[in-house]
């Protein structure tokens, strides 16, 4: 038998599987039509060189991997409004919902735990003690006990760091004298020597050039997309948790990668990890950096940590901090490139802050407006994790904000998702509703933030009602630190290395005393699709 009717063999077995599953209310929800090519676009179909029936993929390719960023998803979202179900691969049936009320119940209920396919993905890339593959009690304790490495005090000693970085990529445009200069590649490398600094407390080059190339290799395959890795994770989804997690042993350039990434990170954690505990006991100062905070076992407050629990961050730290750093940082970049007015009122904010020389000891974030506004606004526009598959656990009722109509014309206020139906959060669909940000929501301005512009009403996330950061019991660490009236302390580790980043880089954009031709925005670790 050839290896092509084995394969249709499999998907039609697996087409069948979904097609007589027992079903809850999702497939009475209206929503696109299934087209009858992959991409619903035949030009589109034929310049990727695909004709698999629509059986197999559904509307997955047109919200994974649309010609533009949120093509298909922004407008099905205006069509069939902030809930509405898709076909995924395989016949099956998938909600999208950008409604805030059933959003925050499915973050945090404990029966919407990740897809199982990412918690997979999760485990080969990050390991079993990562905070991300972490659930109920063992993963509130795990949190618990890396919270003081987030808290107001410990950020502020990692300013430095901050700055020497942000000074670092201004030396070397000034160095230049290129007509053009690709931003992409020195964000990726200046976001992950911050983070070396300010996490490990060492350079980049101490962690060994086997684990940085594999580090940037692991961020460039996660930020890729293909037909048939649409088709693969299917697949995959479907395979019971013995067998998914075995996958990874198959001997592909990508499983490959993630085997090293793990070896690579528990290699240096272990090595960190021991080298600080030595420097302790010798009565040396170990807490200028945040691994050295978490082993400092006479802090005030301190919960216990194990060890392994420290370094078990070390993959999902080194991988997830540089990809979405610089990914934000890059679009903020682009759309402050194509707007020279708030070009010249933020150079004009930072310099009537810092002074031309762009250095003060105490950093007035608290008085900068336009700064403040311009990282919202990148993080509103280009959320690192612009949609979230959750898997239900069990039969579950989702609430609605506002009644739907089914596609049999009842109306229903509530959703019956049964156990294994997928619930994808549409957070770039969230973050550009009308009805929370404006009418112009899916514009680029700051100054919605300072205009009044911005929903005043119930929060949905503890950081400027933005779902960036996700929320409930996986929300980002650095967003969990604290929870009070300013943003998180967390957060600030985060939002803060932005805003040296852009304080530093912004006069190199249509500024007069630039010696520096032009500056290009290329797209090494992006998603290109997301360019505007």
């Amino acid at each position: 038998m050839s290896y092509t009717a084995v394969f249709a063999a499999v998907i039609a077995a697996l087409a069948l599987f979904w097609s007589t599953r027992r079903r809850g209310t999702i497939n009475i929800i209206a929503g696109p039509p299934s087209p009858s090519w992959i991409f619903g676009d035949f030009d589109f179909v034929l310049s990727r060189k695909s004709a698999l029936p629509i059986i197999v993929l559904g509307n997955m390719l047109q919200l994974l991997i649309s010609p533009q960023y949120g093509e298909y998803e922004f407008k099905w979202n205006k069509v069939y409004g902030s809930v509405y179900r898709i076909k995924g691969c395989l016949g099956q049936d998938r909600l999208i919902v950008s409604d805030p009320i059933p959003m925050q119940y499915v973050m945090n209920s404990p029966n919407f735990p990740h897809s199982p396919l990412l918690l997979a993905l999760c485990h080969w890339i990050f390991g079993a003690q990562s905070a991300i593959v972490r659930n109920g009690d063992d993963q509130r304790q795990l949190r618990a006990s890396l919270n003081p490495a987030f808290t107001a005090a410990a950020v502020r000693q990692y300013q430095p760091v901050f700055l020497k970085v942000a000074q670092t990529i201004t030396e070397q445009l000034d160095q230049s004298d290129a007509p053009s200069i690709d931003l992409c590649p020195l964000l990726s490398a200046a976001t992950l020597k911050s983070i070396c600094e300010v996490v490990f407390g060492c350079p980049t080059e101490d962690l060994g050039a086997d684990y940085v190339n594999n580090n940037n290799k692991i961020v460039h395959i996660s930020s890729t997309q293909s037909t048939g890795q649409v088709l693969g994770g299917a697949i995959c989804a479907l395979l019971p948790q013995w067998l998914l997690h075995r996958v990874m042993y198959l001997p592909t350039k990508t499983f490959r990668a993630c085997r090293a990434q793990l070896y690579f990170a528990n290699r240096e954690g272990r090595r960190l990890v021991r080298e600080k505990t030595e420097a302790a006991k010798r009565g040396l100062e170990t807490d200028g950096d945040l691994y050295g905070v978490l082993l400092n076992s006479n802090r005030p407050g301190a919960k216990s940590i194990r060890e392994d629990d420290i370094v078990g961050q070390t993959s999902i730290i080194t991988i997830a901090g540089q990809d979405s750093t610089a990914n934000t940082l890059a679009f903020g970049l682009i759309e402050l490139a194509k707007n020279p007015q708030f070009q010249d009122s933020l150079r004009a904010e930072i310099h009537a802050a810092f002074g031309t020389s762009g250095y003060r000891e105490k950093i007035p974030y608290d008085n900068m407006p336009l700064l403040n506004a311009f990282i919202k606004e990148s993080l509103r526009m280009y959320p690192a994790e612009a949609l979230s598959d959750r898997t239900a656990s069990e039969d579950v009722v989702i609430p609605l904000s506002d009644g739907i109509t089914t596609t049999a014309g009842e109306r229903i206020n509530q959703i019956h998702v049964r156990k294994g139906e997928v619930v994808t959060l549409a957070i770039a669909s969230y973050q550009r509703m009308e009805s929370r940000w404006g009418a112009d929501a899916d514009k680029f301005r700051p100054t919605r933030w300072l205009d009044g512009t911005v929903y005043q009403g119930e929060a949905v996330s503890p950081y400027a009602n933005l779902l960036s950061f996700l929320g409930g019991p996986h929300i980002c660490l650095g967003l969990s630190a604290r929870h009070d009236v300013r943003p998180p302390a967390g957060n600030l580790l985060v939002l803060r290395e932005l805003k040296r980043a852009v304080r530093m880089l912004n006069r190199y954009f249509i500024d007069e005393d630039l010696h520096v031709g032009s500056l290009r925005l290329g797209f090494g670790f992006l998603d290109t699709s997301m360019v505007p």
